[in-house]
């Protein structure tokens, strides 16, 4: 029993630690997944897998190698973030993969990506045809970001000479059966029109609501449970 409440103490501990590097390094660890990134995410896994397994390693030299690694990846997004010259090595840099509707293979040969790939890529973004595509860049986190030609692209406000209008971003009012007050607040809202615009659609009971959104100029959506 002492082993595996030792097992249960150091996975926590790692759990615990490696959100602390995660919330210190910041959401680009996890939202682009560039190779150093990779690599670092595989590095602080091993950290805490191999601890918990090999039984003589303490929960010291794990927060000493963790804290290690994070300061290493820390310094080197500084690094990436004052010096503009490294960042071609370390993060890697765009390629033009097709370039006025033609495909540049010399790129594709350069960042191993086949045409069966690119194709994948390119049907991801929406673009089932090469000959829907006037330029296509290869991100340095392996996706792909798509310029259409102009007779595939889709049509804007703009193109319809339609009056322009400020965008609101919607908020959710309640999740689950329950009020988030905060964004309540933010909208500038009681909990009296609440009532009164769940009143309206015969309902009486937050509990009955599963989804409810807010959105400026507009009478509230909310989604009964089914």
């Amino acid at each position: 029993m002492k082993h595996f409440g030792m097992i249960a103490l150091e996975l926590s501990f790692g759990l615990v630690l490696l959100f602390l590097v995660l919330k210190m390094l910041g959401k680009t660890q996890i939202s682009q997944m560039r190779p150093f990134d990779f690599i670092s995410a595989l590095i602080l896994g091993e950290l805490v897998g191999n601890a918990v397994y090999d039984h003589e390693v303490r929960i010291t030299e794990i927060l000493f190698a963790t804290i290690l690694w994070g300061t290493m990846i820390f310094l080197l997004e500084y690094i990436t973030l004052k010096f503009k010259k490294t960042r071609k090595i370390l993060e890697g840099e765009p390629s033009l993969v097709i370039q006025q509707g033609k495909l540049k293979f010399d790129e594709l040969k350069k960042n191993k990506v086949d045409l069966n790939q690119l194709l994948l890529l390119l049907r991801q973004q929406g673009y089932f045809s090469v000959q829907e595509v006037e330029y296509a860049i290869l991100e340095s986190n392996g996706k792909i970001s798509v310029l259409p030609k102009f007779q595939y692209d889709y049509p804007r406000v703009r193109d319809f000479q339609l009056p322009l209008r400020t965008v609101c971003l919607p908020l959710p009012l309640i999740l689950d059966g329950e009020v988030d007050y905060r964004n309540l607040a933010k909208a500038g809202l009681d909990e009296e029109w609440l009532k009164n615009q769940l009143a309206m659609q015969n309902i009486s009971d937050y509990r009955d609501v599963f989804y409810a959104e807010w959105q400026e100029n507009e009478p509230l959506f909310a989604m009964r449970y089914e």
